[in-house]
């Protein structure tokens, strides 16, 4: 029924919620941020009813759970985050498990988990039901300024070749004995991104060249240049 298909994060499948426009799924994205983020970090019924209406429309788009959970560890540095902020935060304090936590801390760092696990969540769901390409249209569609879109397009079609380079810049660190086991290493790792970028940045200036000596019209609709 589904797999992968075109974009690492799309699931190919034929659901009511593949088939909606673009531009219809990404305002109803901005809608639903908006009310997540404006609801009071302890309105917690209100956060189970936004989680209940998110699962059902990932059950009506048939992308597995098991598709989309994986994909959450992007919300790591927001978790960890969360989890400090009781023990960094001022204010009264309280007891949890015997441990001796601010309460605005505790209170702010679980709104910021709950807000922040919908919107990625959200997000998520959106990526694996609209192709990239519909979803640059929907963009323009929704008049985003030209630019950004173009932006956006680039980043999108050669996100897997930056990442294929590094991959390739992998196994010629790893074909040369090298293991990040230290602070020593990385000095090392510095050098690897710095040269990634490098190379990066000239490919995109050769890709760039090759397409205005091509006739590329940059005023073209995005994705269709």
């Amino acid at each position: 029924m589904g797999g992968a298909h075109g974009h690492r994060l799309h699931f190919h499948a034929h659901s009511p919620v593949h088939q909606l426009p673009a531009h219809v799924k990404l305002v109803a994205l901005l809608v639903f941020m908006l009310v997540v983020v404006a609801t009071p970090g302890d309105a917690y019924p209100f956060f189970a009813g936004y989680l209940a209406l998110l699962g059902v429309v990932i059950a009506v788009s048939r992308v597995p759970l098991s598709y989309l959970l994986p994909r959450l560890l992007v919300e790591v540095p927001f978790v960890v985050f969360a989890v400090l902020l009781p023990f960094i935060a001022t204010g009264p304090e309280t007891d949890v498990l015997g441990i001796t936590v601010s309460e605005h801390g505790l209170t702010a760092g679980i709104s910021l988990l709950v807000k922040g696990t919908l919107g990625v969540l959200a997000s998520l769901t959106l990526a694996a039901t609209t192709e990239p390409h519909r979803l640059l249209d929907g963009l323009t569609r929704l008049r985003v300024p030209h630019q950004l879109v173009q932006i956006m397009s680039f980043m999108i079609r050669y996100l897997d070749v930056v990442t294929d380079e590094l991959r390739r810049m992998r196994i010629g660190l790893d074909s040369r004995g090298f293991q990040a086991r230290s602070v020593r290493q990385w000095g090392v790792l510095a050098s690897t991104a710095s040269a990634l970028f490098i190379r990066s940045y000239e490919r995109g200036e050769r890709v760039h060249l090759a397409m205005l000596s091509r006739g590329h019209d940059p005023n073209a609709p995005a994705g269709r240049s």
